[in-house]
């Protein structure tokens, strides 16, 4: 037993019919950690999310959330979890006051009213306790979803893409929120398509297919492979894309109105893709080598991986 493991999960497996939704996931998260779980829809991050919160039974493997079973104490555990789904059921005919006394019922929180002023100063929605909740922005709405979750004090707190939707004012209000729960020791588990926010969090777990393909900090994982990345804005990008892709041996990622080159540190032939490019009438705007992103690397590797099962 390791008091400093919140979570703990151990061969996690979950099917659906024939979909194998979660294969084979080992990983355990720190007390006071914000843990993301990245990756594309259909990667397992829900379903992951939704056996840790006792809502799905897993087929095999084990997993224990503050050293209590996520199948045989899923009743305890209900007590110390927050769970804020990707569709949080908020009642659109209720005020924000009424929809977070609702919650503090379910969760048998009696004295909430204090509770309650404290998260609404904190999500800075006081001035619209009043307010429907079915009159809410998108981003009030999150933050009304995150409020109720928290009601009832949650030593672990279950973020399923939390900021999906949300415009970018909302969304940097969000994680400011949450920095100022991690100061107060909750462990955060959450789960984003958004390689950027990733890089918030202090160790992410990167997953395709139902299955991790790198576990790290954000900058070990980073580090990992030994690849630099040449930026290139061009002309036709899209045939730059195929150029590179049907000549050279490097991995390609298209962006807008660039293309990102995956380089060798070791065997680097930026000389060659842009000569490439030159001969077949491809303006090169501008180009710099730049240290690989969270995306960079998501990419390379599930290519990698997609290669070696053809």
């Amino acid at each position: 037993m390791n008091n400093d493991i919140a979570i703990n999960i151990e061969d996690l497996h979950k099917n659906y019919d024939d979909v194998k939704a979660v294969r084979g996931v080992n990983y355990n998260v720190r007390k006071g950690e914000m843990f993301g779980l990245v990756g594309p829809d259909g990667a397992g991050k829900t379903t992951t999310i939704r056996m840790l919160c006792g809502l799905v039974k897993p087929d095999s493997g084990t997993a224990t959330l503050l050293d209590m079973d996520i199948v045989k104490d899923k009743n305890k555990i209900k007590d110390e979890i927050g769970y804020l789904s990707q569709r949080f059921s908020l009642y659109g005919d209720l005020t924000i006051d009424e929809n977070i006394e609702f919650f503090a019922e379910i969760h048998n929180v009696n004295d909430f009213e204090n509770r309650r002023n404290e998260l609404l100063e904190f999500t800075r929605l006081t001035p619209f306790r009043n307010r429907l909740a079915d009159n809410l922005s998108g981003g009030m709405k999150r933050k009304l979803a995150l409020t109720c979750s928290l009601i009832h004090k949650p030593q672990v707190l279950f973020l399923d893409e939390p900021t999906t939707g949300v415009d970018p004012v909302s969304r940097r209000d969000f994680w400011k929120i949450l920095s100022n729960l991690l100061k107060e020791g909750i462990t955060i588990l959450m789960s984003t398509p958004y390689l950027d926010e990733a890089e918030r969090c202090s160790r992410v777990a990167l997953m395709h297919k139902g299955k991790i393909i790198s576990l790290d900090t954000p900058p070990r994982i980073k580090e990992s492979i030994n690849v630099e990345i040449a930026e290139i804005v061009c002309t036709r990008v899209r045939d730059a894309n195929k150029l590179v892709r049907g000549n050279l041996n490097n991995e390609v990622q298209m962006f807008g109105d660039r293309i990102n080159v995956v380089l060798d540190k070791g065997n680097n032939n930026l000389d060659q893709v842009l000569q490439l490019l030159k001969d077949n009438s491809i303006e090169v705007i501008n180009y710099r080598i730049v240290p690989p992103s969270l995306e960079n690397i998501f990419i390379y590797n599930v290519e990698k991986i997609e290669e070696t099962t053809r």
